[in-house]
């Protein structure tokens, strides 16, 4: 396995990763200087975490923000959480809700998967994002101010960090799909972006904290994928989103319920 910290890894290498993923994973206008190749694509998922981390500390600043202006807790929570959809352009959201209409609704898994495609929301796909908006809201609002911004940091440095440990461990479940054409990354890429996602946790929590929330995220994600190979034996561009998502909630939730004990 080739090391994280080889020497071909330059500092332009990281750069150019930064620059990928902040545009896939946002609407922040951002090009590769030589196009988004497959082979850039792969090798920037080792940087999801650092634009997971920006992304909460800017979905954390919107809260406090808010709560600056004496707007009430829940109030501030959804409206941060609209400002998370507004960077992103929903990406992991929508991913969610094509998961839960291709899992609920399929009795097949081309039909599943013919499902997950189509863009219209089913009732499985909405109740799941109903479920899990007002799951995060409703954990963000029960936090204390001061730790809003460390603990939504810390859930989306750790979303981000499960796409591409899926990435490396499920096979793609379409052979037509972006995750076809692109190919797994190495597996030194979802060492680097799970080393980072740690190292994150561990800067912005406390240590019991930081280590439960890593400890949720990777049980989160490992039963999202668990669930994608029973129902259609790999991995999607929706089932990392799902999977995202899924960790955001188990580290809001914990962090929630530690900090408001």
């Amino acid at each position: 396995m080739t090391s994280p910290f080889s020497n071909t890894n330059s500092l332009r290498d990281w750069r150019d990763d930064m620059r990928v993923a902040i545009a896939l994973l946002t609407r922040i206008p951002m090009t590769h200087p030589d196009g988004p190749a497959p082979s850039y694509l792969a090798r920037a998922l080792r940087v999801f975490p650092l634009v997971g981390a920006l992304i909460g500390a800017i979905v954390g600043l919107v809260y406090l923000a808010l709560h600056g202006l004496g707007v009430p807790a829940p109030v501030g929570a959804a409206l941060a959480l609209g400002a998370s959809a507004l960077v992103t352009g929903a990406l992991h959201e929508d991913g969610l809700a094509d998961v839960g209409d291709g899992f609920g609704g399929g009795h097949t898994k081309a039909k599943k998967l013919d499902i997950m495609r189509d863009s219209r929301l089913g009732t499985y796909g909405s109740v799941t994002l109903v479920v899990t908006f007002a799951t995060k809201l409703f954990a963000i609002a029960s936090l204390p101010v001061v730790a809003v911004l460390p603990v939504l940091v810390t859930a989306h440095a750790l979303g981000r960090a499960a796409i591409p440990a899926l990435s490396v461990k499920l096979p793609a479940a379409r052979k037509d799909g972006l995750g076809a054409r692109v190919g797994a990354p190495e597996q030194s890429v979802a060492v680097t972006a799970a080393m980072i996602a740690l190292v994150v946790a561990l800067l912005m929590l406390p240590l019991r904290e930081a280590l439960l929330s890593v400890l949720l995220a990777v049980a989160a994600a490992a039963a999202i994928g668990a669930l994608a190979m029973r129902q259609i034996g790999g991995q999607t561009g929706d089932v990392l989103g799902a999977a995202e998502q899924a960790v955001e909630v188990a580290v809001l939730v914990a962090c929630a319920s530690r900090f408001a004990a």
